[in-house]
């Protein structure tokens, strides 16, 4: 029998059963009988909840990555350019430790083959291009170059490269500094 609890803690309770589900096993592999077994609820509950196994995934995947665009956000509030960007790579660095945040971002990009899925992952990712481009007076290829260190730092810590002592793995650990986009423009790469 579930514990009584409110609609609003049992909601956050199956979201965070949830996402571990859906990070370990993306949108085609996770059980929505198994998150209803781990919150203690029945299966048909979920879905009185989220509607469907989709909608839940979504919910899960756009909150994973508006954390990483609000955070780069408010830590470049009263900055711009390449200070601006510094800022928000050090801040998403920090955020690669939330393992279940990246691995829900990096299903999202799986799922992309389902067109509302592709729909919802191409709105975040703009979201999070126009935080890094919007107000900061960088150019677009720096912005691209900076998004795509990013993704590197994704699939790195996807692949818990902290745990691998390769010169490979070390190079794909080291930070970048800002000073590395001062030449990455559009003019300088035509």
């Amino acid at each position: 029998m579930a514990e009584r609890m409110s609609g609003t803690a049992r909601r956050a309770q199956v979201l965070a059963v949830a996402a571990e589900e859906f990070a370990a096993h993306g949108l085609h592999g996770a059980s929505t009988e198994a998150i209803a077994r781990e919150a203690g609820i029945t299966q048909a509950y979920v879905f009185r909840m989220f509607g469907t196994k989709k909608a839940l995934f979504l919910e899960l995947v756009q909150a994973a990555f508006a954390r990483v665009s609000d955070g780069m956000r408010d830590v470049a509030e009263g900055r711009s350019g390449l200070d601006a960007l510094s800022a928000m790579g050090a801040q998403y660095y920090g955020l690669l430790a939330d393992r279940t945040g990246l691995l829900l971002q990096l299903q999202g990009f799986a799922a992309c083959g389902d067109p509302e899925v592709r729909d919802a992952v191409r709105a975040c990712f703009a979201r999070m291009w126009d935080t890094a481009a919007d107000g900061n007076g960088l150019d677009p290829v720096t912005v691209k170059t900076f998004l795509a260190f990013g993704m590197l730092l994704n699939a790195g810590a996807a692949m818990d490269v902290g745990q691998v002592e390769e010169p490979w793995a070390d190079g794909v650990r080291t930070r970048i500094q800002a000073g590395l986009f001062e030449h990455v423009t559009t003019e300088t790469n035509r």
